[in-house]
């Protein structure tokens, strides 16, 4: 049984990417008590899958182990992973919430030492690797986890491999017997951060996303080149392991489409320009990058960036909306077709794989709770709301550094509110 204590001066976090770990450590270090709720068996988010940021290009993990190693520090700050909130009642300052804990089947006994994993042969799609790979049924979510703790795919319960894990574990780490579980807290405040998926580019039909392998997301290309990725780190293409020398980007890939989402996302121009970077990291001057493009979004700190890809000879910039991609069936090539706008002319170009630059909608589409949303779906800074505050991809498309100014001004919103309470029954 999962012992909470929380009271009306807690502040309750819903959600463990980088906003939601922000939001919760930055109110945990003021003093106050803090429960982060994350309905993965991990936190770190999106940011936890990328390979690099923009536009240092440095590798995500550093501040990720940084929040990790304050969140170990800070015995304000409790963490439940595997939770979900289902329903939210109450008012500023008295909210009670119900949460709903799926089983993890592994215990606080877990060392990760692996036994159990190399002991089941039962394999299902990778979440953390969307899907591009398989995972063990007893398996650690990713190198870098927090909690380091192994995990029992609940499709694998009953069935002799799970005996088997079982078996294997040398710390009585495995309950089989683990059941969901309902607990209810109170919390005078709540930050939703709850964070952004990528839109789903099946529902672009014209380019083809479910019919052809060498059409992948931006999202799906971060973890091809990480080294603990689906493919070790190399750029190959789905469909027959051949090198992606040639790798078309499109932009606004399902954004600021009246049939999609209308808005902008704001990251993904850069996210491509970063992306152009990774073909160079591994192909040197054999590498042909293809940016294909609407305009480019690149303001502020972001414009010498995009300056410098400019600058590379391997890459090239197309203004066009791309109309459809059909494919060459001998090589398995993505033909893109369109009208190159500054020029005039039809295109047919043949590319070894094709990069779709998916827009950010809200993960939640429906809240146990009456919030302001605008059109789009994100939430909205609203005195109807109460002392419940969107923080980070929750409230719009935001680039890292933005989140987490946007998780910052949430968590000193909160702590407002439960310094308003204290006050009040002290």
């Amino acid at each position: 049984m999962t012992e909470v204590i929380a009271t009306n001066e807690t502040i309750l976090v819903v959600g463990g990417g980088i906003s939601g770990m922000t939001a919760a450590l930055e109110a945990a270090e003021t003093g106050k008590q803090v429960i982060l709720v994350e309905k993965r068996a991990y936190v770190g988010g999106r940011v936890s899958q990328l390979y690099k940021y923009f536009p240092k290009l440095c590798h995500p993990t550093c501040g990720l182990e940084i929040n990790q190693r304050r969140a170990k520090q800070n015995p304000n700050l409790r963490i439940i992973t595997m939770a979900e909130v289902s329903d939210v009642n109450g008012e500023a300052g008295d909210y009670s919430v119900k949460v709903k804990i799926s089983p993890r089947y592994v215990n606080d006994n877990c060392t990760a030492c692996g036994d159990c994993g190399r002991a089941v042969e039962s394999e299902f799609d990778d979440e953390y690797n969307y899907g591009l790979s398989k995972h063990k049924g007893a398996f650690l979510p990713h190198k870098n986890a927090y909690p380091y703790q192994y995990a029992i795919d609940p499709a694998m319960i009953g069935t002799d491999d799970a005996t088997k894990a079982k078996e294997a574990c040398k710390v009585d780490a495995i309950d089989l017997d683990m059941a969901e579980e309902n607990i209810e807290l109170k919390a005078g405040a709540i930050i939703w951060a709850t964070g952004w998926r990528p839109y789903d580019a099946a529902k672009i039909q014209p380019y083809g996303y479910d019919r052809y392998d060498n059409v992948i997301t931006s999202v799906e290309f971060e973890r091809l080149m990480d080294q603990a990725g689906p493919t070790g780190g190399k750029l190959i293409r789905p469909s027959d392991g051949k090198e992606a020398k040639n790798v078309a980007f499109i932009q606004c890939a399902g954004s600021r489409d009246r049939n999609h989402l209308t808005h902008c996302s704001r990251i993904c121009c850069m996210a491509s320009l970063k992306q152009s970077t990774y073909v160079d990291e591994q192909f040197g001057d054999d590498a042909d990058v293809s940016i294909y493009y609407i305009d480019i979004r690149a303001i502020d700190r972001f414009e010498d960036f995009y300056k410098k890809v400019q600058a590379n000879d391997n890459v090239k910039f197309i203004k066009s909306k791309v109309a459809s991609i059909t494919l060459d069936k001998a090589s398995q090539n993505p033909i893109l077709n369109g009208v190159d706008t500054e020029g005039y002319h039809r295109y047919a170009n043949q590319h070894d794989l094709v990069v779709l630059a998916v827009g950010m909608e809200p993960s939640v589409a429906e809240f146990p709770i009456t919030l302001t949303t605008n059109s789009n779906g994100f939430i909205e800074a609203d005195d109807s709301n109460g002392a419940i505050f969107g923080a980070g991809c929750s409230t719009d498309a935001l680039d890292v550094n933005r989140a987490v100014q946007s998780a910052t001004a949430s968590a000193l919103r909160a702590v407002q509110v439960v310094n308003k309470v204290a006050k009040a029954e002290g």
